[in-house]
């Protein structure tokens, strides 16, 4: 009678066993690495990691419960809440009473708990009764309870590069007993790179789509074409909304629009383009980048990120986004100034820490009778009358309130001209005082 099939996804065969064979990740897990040290010496401490999917989370957490011949057990806080955690604290308890060994208890998506959730791991991670290992695809510094994760040493899991993902799937077209080496498939290595590329860093993905080709192979040959018909017109790339992704990348987009980069502010606006993020959304940010970073130095910046933001609007894609990969060079290579971006934080920090003050009365309106009466608008000098039109030695600012400069042009584009003039206005005023 021939053995039962088995019907595990190929990515869940090949999940390695040892360290020697997990692929990547060698700032963590190279020679002398405290993590690796760690899972050596069979002693590991709760740990949490961090990083994209398919980079080996689950794969790694088994490995070190293997490392140290602890229980291996499982919660998803996807599919789990407080009542699957006593479960686990409960076997975990009983497994050490009948055998005296260890628990490692790896919690997938943990940042998908609530605080209480969460709170309810603490004691026994303090008591030993489990060893914790969480895994997450976000930020923990946002995610996780500051009390869980004062009790967790955070690694980070990089996504696995082209090479990394090009040998996994080497290994399971080689392997005959977990792979799929008993099939002798034929892919060219411009097809494995192709394959490697579309999986974006992500090996459980490179395999799910090998193990696809290799059902649809014709004669044991994975041509390219099985390839195009599987993954179609290409991946989209790593792009959560509202994750960390998301802000790493729109991050980096404004960063290199302030460094004056602009091949690389085009870059990051088409990595976010690529992974699905609203052009609208990019296209408001590029008004704040034409405000914040470049500002008077150029004021037509921010009219053509207006102009893009409405040209998105009016004709949508690709026309829409185009315009915006305008603005965005554009502002790239304008002159840069933050002066008005950090007069106006200045002038905000002052008004809320000394409270409202009083318009002086020269510079109050004057509508009604009672009003002039009272000397509203008395004394008020107007502009247009003095010689050119500046009304020099005049206070705009509130009564017993010594006048501040906010605003400091720098000396770059039209703020050199504005930071000039400025110079010329203060000279008139201590003139005319």
């Amino acid at each position: 009678m021939k053995p039962d099939r088995d019907y595990r996804p190929l990515a869940d065969r090949l999940r390695p066993v040892m360290l020697d064979q997990f692929t990547g990740q060698t700032h963590i897990l190279g020679k002398d690495k405290p993590l690796r040290k760690a899972i050596e010496s069979g002693h590991p401490h709760s740990m949490v990691f961090w990083g994209p999917p398919g980079t080996g989370k689950t794969t790694l957490a088994k490995i070190i419960a293997a490392s140290c011949e602890a229980q291996f057990l499982t919660v998803s806080a996807v599919l789990g809440g407080v009542k699957e955690i006593r479960q686990a604290i409960d076997t975990a308890k009983q497994y050490r009473q009948e055998s005296g060994r260890d628990t490692v208890l790896f919690v997938d998506e943990v940042h998908r708990f609530n605080k209480s959730q969460q709170d309810s791991f603490l004691p026994h991670i303090e008591d030993g009764t489990v060893t914790f290992i969480g895994a997450t695809t976000e930020n923990p510094s946002f995610e996780l309870n500051n009390a869980l994760l004062s009790r967790l040493r955070v690694y980070v899991l990089r996504s696995l590069t082209r090479d990394d993902i090009v040998m996994v799937l080497q290994n399971a077209l080689t392997d005959p007993e977990r792979g799929l080496g008993k099939l002798s498939l034929t892919l060219a290595q411009s097809a494995l790179e192709q394959l490697a590329n579309y999986a974006d860093g992500d090996a459980r993905k490179a395999l799910n789509m090998l193990e696809i080709a290799s059902d649809l192979a014709d004669d044991g040959i994975i041509t390219n074409e099985v390839l195009e018909q599987i993954l179609g017109s290409g991946s989209l790339r790593r792009f959560d909304k509202g994750g960390e992704a998301f802000y790493d990348q729109i991050s980096a987009l404004h960063k290199s629009v302030r460094g004056s980069s602009p091949d690389a502010a085009l870059y990051w606006f088409v990595c976010m383009i690529d992974g699905g993020c609203d052009p609208l959304y990019i296209a408001r940010r590029v008004v704040r980048m034409a405000s914040e970073d470049i500002g008077n130095a150029d004021p037509r910046g921010i009219r053509l990120a207006l102009d893009a933001w409405e040209t998105q609007e009016r004709l949508g894609s690709p026309e829409g986004e185009l315009a915006i990969a305008q603005a965005i060079i554009y502002l790239a290579c304008a002159p840069k100034s933050n002066a008005v971006y950090t007069a106006y934080n200045e002038a905000m920090a002052q008004v809320k820490s000394q409270g409202s003050l009083e318009v002086p009365l020269h510079l109050r309106n004057a509508p009604t009778k009672l009003m002039k009466n009272l000397d509203y608008g008395k004394q008020y000098r107007y502009a247009h009358d003095e010689p050119d039109a500046y009304a020099a030695g005049i206070n705009y600012f509130p009564d017993g309130m010594p006048p501040r400069q906010y605003y400091r042009p720098v000396n770059r584009g039209l703020e050199q001209s504005i930071a000039e003039k400025l110079e010329r206005l203060r000279q008139l005023d201590k003139a005319a005082k």
